[in-house]
């Protein structure tokens, strides 16, 4: 019976993680790999599902099942982030208004795009910087590491129009 559950586990641990990663990819719009994934996906979701079916007189089989299933959904969010797909962008907004640190940003090879905004307390540097979701922590770094105190907010985007990026986008996928 030890072997019987550890399959369930295991089927049901790929089964979900290969769930979760195609439903992100879906949303992030790579239905081609997300149909892919859908194949493997299905056959291993019938496979695990005979075998708690086979053995459903035993508590401990659906235990198992359920336990994949959380375990599947931690390891496919957790190869999402290793994955990284897609872009993000930081507005940030800091007191140091004299673009310093949109030049020092410009440097380690971000695109920046600064203006002087005005805040309940005086004047800001106000910065929009895209990079692939890959680099936010670096990036996320690198700005505190100038300006520990700023204000940084992350959104991801889902269409990009105009700009150096989107030539940028277009050659990349090419």
């Amino acid at each position: 019976m030890g072997e019987i559950l550890l399959s369930i586990f295991v089927i049901q641990v790929i089964y979900v993680s290969a769930f979760t990663l195609r439903m992100i990819l879906t949303l992030k719009g790579q239905k081609y790999i997300a149909a892919a994934i859908s194949t493997v996906e299905i056959t291993i979701y019938v496979l695990g599902l005979n075998l708690v079916l086979q053995y459903l007189d035993q508590f401990l089989s659906l235990v198992v099942y359920a336990l994949g299933y959380a375990l599947g959904i931690l390891v496919g969010a957790w190869l999402e982030e290793k994955i990284a797909l897609g872009y993000i962008t930081l507005k940030v907004i800091s007191d140091h208004t004299n673009r310093d640190m949109a030049h020092r940003l410009r440097e380690q090879g971000y695109g920046v795009t600064s203006w002087i905004g005005h805040g309940r307390d005086g004047d800001r540097l106000v910065m929009e910087i895209l990079s692939k979701r890959k680099n936010q922590q670096k990036l996320y770094k690198a700005i505190l590491g100038i300006d520990p105190k700023a204000f940084v907010i992350v959104i991801e985007p889902k269409q990009f129009h105009g700009g150096f990026w989107t030539s940028a986008l277009k050659k990349a996928d090419q």
